[in-house]
């Protein structure tokens, strides 16, 4: 966790860019560490034509695109706790499955029945306290309409409301490849059976309602998904058919007006009422037909008939029975809200206690940078910070270097032509020291003066080298051969060349970090995509809102490359500048020393 946090800062640092703050509402409560303001969107539910029913839940899915404290949770999520926009009051609610290692979360809420008044529909989901126990209310979650519940997420198949259904016969296979979370598998034998309960009554006089979500894999030969008593919801071929035998007894088959997609998740719902049956799919009416149905009774089953036989090829996911008649909005709501699909919510930034006088969205992005782009960025500071260092000791360096030349540049320029015919050998001792040549003395007494030029260097070991030459002829001639001032040129060359491989020392940082940089940024960028790819891919959820996070973030890489990058492109052209021309004046004055000795000496 403090690591976590000392990444966010460092990251902030790193990026320096406009905060734009956001307000938010005051916090519930001080034992949780952690909100998120999660909002219906309504224009995009106009568009699709759905308004918010009274007895609805919205499905949440957390993913790393839009949810990245997975490993802050409590164990089993004990720590969520979910508020209406007001954040003051609760709401019920329950979690399907929550998978720290993967990061994926599914979490049914109980929406408030007079949310559909809110101007702008939305409610908290509260998080981040260890010590917190268990808020879930499953059972108490679902309305007294709702009797029967399967989500199939558990090894035994349990009704999530409070009537408590228990399955009597449940050969299904349970299978991970759920729309959400796990499904019941069929084989063609399987079967789930529920018996008879007062409890379970679907009557026509108040109607009746069953919803599910269906994969078939391949054409079926009259295949059972649900049945009970007289009524039938079959598939022929590809195509939902119900099959009912009315009050009279007579029997009726009643097919869609539209084929299903084989191997795709697609919701199918069956409304009653006293005069008529609805068959829904995906949401849509794909048929209304007259008929006056008896109550049913006895036992429901799914995947097969109730002799067992009629087997389905396929999966189902989310089987709800309601005792009474759900209306078209309500249906559609359900299958927009709880498709793979699903764009209805909008997922805010996560905030904290100290984030309540203002949220910036650069730290909402950074919230949802995942643990491989933290590692990305590390490494861009860290280049960063030696780069800024490389860049910074070179610039006082050359600057120090040019001041210092300047300065030799105009006592050089000082020596006259005596000074330069004093150079002799009057001392003809082979050890004397050339710091006792006349024109070394006649130019400085110390030096200490010019330790910092680079002319003088290379002036030091040009003197050197003419007196060591002078010292050894042992004559009253001064003269040197064109061969011996060769010497002496190519002994100066060779200080520049030292020289020059100095002041570029440690510009190969630069160059890597130049180059290096916007390529580490990319890199994270590609992990951070394929990572929110991979997320939306498990959790099912296609839409802006649970990608722009994701996508944010992992764009965060590139941004920390670049900001590596451009500042080091233009230090490393003017620090080369600087050097070349600090290279170009030792190659002129070693030009110029040569030519005055030469004529001097020659």
């Amino acid at each position: 966790m403090k690591l976590r946090i000392a990444m966010k800062r460092f990251g902030l640092l790193l990026i320096l860019l406009t905060l734009f703050p956001s307000f938010a509402s005051a916090w519930w409560n001080d034992d949780w560490g952690y909100k998120k303001k999660i909002s219906f969107d309504a224009k995009k539910m106009q568009q699709d034509g759905v308004t918010m029913p009274q007895d609805a839940f919205a499905l949440v899915r957390l993913h790393t695109g839009n949810f990245t404290y997975f490993l802050d949770l409590a164990e089993k999520g004990k720590d969520i706790r979910v508020l209406a926009a007001d954040e003051a009051t609760p709401l019920k609610f329950y979690i399907e499955k929550l998978d720290p290692v993967n990061e994926m979360a599914f979490i049914w809420v109980k929406l408030p029945k007079d949310i559909s008044k809110d101007p702008e529909p939305s409610f908290w989901l509260y998080y981040g306290n260890a010590e917190a126990v268990d808020g879930q209310d499953a059972a108490n979650a679902f309305d007294a309409s709702e009797v029967l519940a399967y989500q199939f997420d558990q090894a035994a198949i349990k009704d999530l409301t409070a009537y408590a259904h228990v399955a009597s016969d449940a050969t299904a296979t349970n299978s991970e490849g759920g729309l959400i979370g796990a499904a019941a598998a069929f084989q063609g034998s399987q079967i789930i059976r529920v018996a008879s309960a007062p409890s379970l009554a679907m009557s026509p006089t108040t109607g009746w309602t069953v919803e599910t979500w269906a994969k078939v894999e391949q054409a079926q030969q009259n295949a059972v998904i649900f049945q009970r008593a007289g009524v039938t919801l079959a598939v022929k071929e590809l195509t939902p058919t119900l099959q009912v035998t009315d009050a009279s007894g007579s029997k009726k088959e009643f097919a869609a007006t539209a084929p299903l997609t084989a191997a795709t998740w697609q919701h199918l719902a069956v409304v009653a009422t006293a005069s008529d049956i609805t068959l829904y799919v995906n949401g849509a009416a794909a048929g209304t037909f007259p008929v006056t149905l008896a109550e049913l009774t006895g036992d429901l089953t799914l995947g097969a008939d109730t002799s067992g036989t009629r087997g389905l090829t396929g999966a189902l996911d989310q089987f709800v029975v309601y005792k009474i008649a759900r209306d078209a909005n309500s249906v559609k709501f359900d299958a927009q809200m709880q498709g793979a699909n699903s764009a209805m919510l909008t997922y805010g930034e996560d905030a904290t206690p100290d984030s309540e006088e203002g949220e910036s969205y650069i730290m909402g992005t950074l919230n949802s940078v995942t643990i491989d782009g933290w590692v990305i960025i590390g490494i861009l500071g860290v280049m960063f910070v030696i780069s800024w260092m490389v860049m910074i000791s070179k610039a006082i360096i050359l600057s120090r270097t040019a001041k210092q030349n300047k300065k030799f540049e105009e006592a050089f320029a000082s020596l006259n032509v005596q000074d330069m015919a004093s150079l002799n050998h009057e001392d003809t001792d082979e050890d004397a020291d050339y710091e006792e040549s006349p024109l070394l003395l006649s130019l400085t007494a110390s030096h200490g003066e010019f330790t910092g030029s680079s002319l003088y260097r290379v002036y030091h070991v040009g003197v050197e080298e003419m007196n060591r030459r002078l010292n050894k002829t042992k004559t009253n001639d001064i003269a040197l051969s064109a061969q011996a001032m060769n010497a002496v040129k190519a002994s100066m060359d060779a200080v520049v060349v030292r020289e020059l491989q100095k002041l570029n020392a440690q510009m190969v940082l630069l160059t890597i970090a130049i180059s290096g940089g916007p390529f580490l940024g990319l890199l994270g960028t590609v992990v951070g995509v394929m990572i929110t790819f991979a997320a939306i891919a498990v959790s099912g959820e296609v839409n802006v809102n649970s990608i722009a996070p994701g996508i944010a973030a992992a764009l965060t890489a590139t941004v920390a490359g670049l900001m590596v990058a451009i500042p080091c492109l233009f230090g490393y052209n003017y620090l080369g500048g600087r050097i070349q021309s600090i290279t170009a004046d030792m190659h002129v004055f070693v030009d110029e020393f040569i030519a005055k000795m030469s004529e001097q000496h020659t």
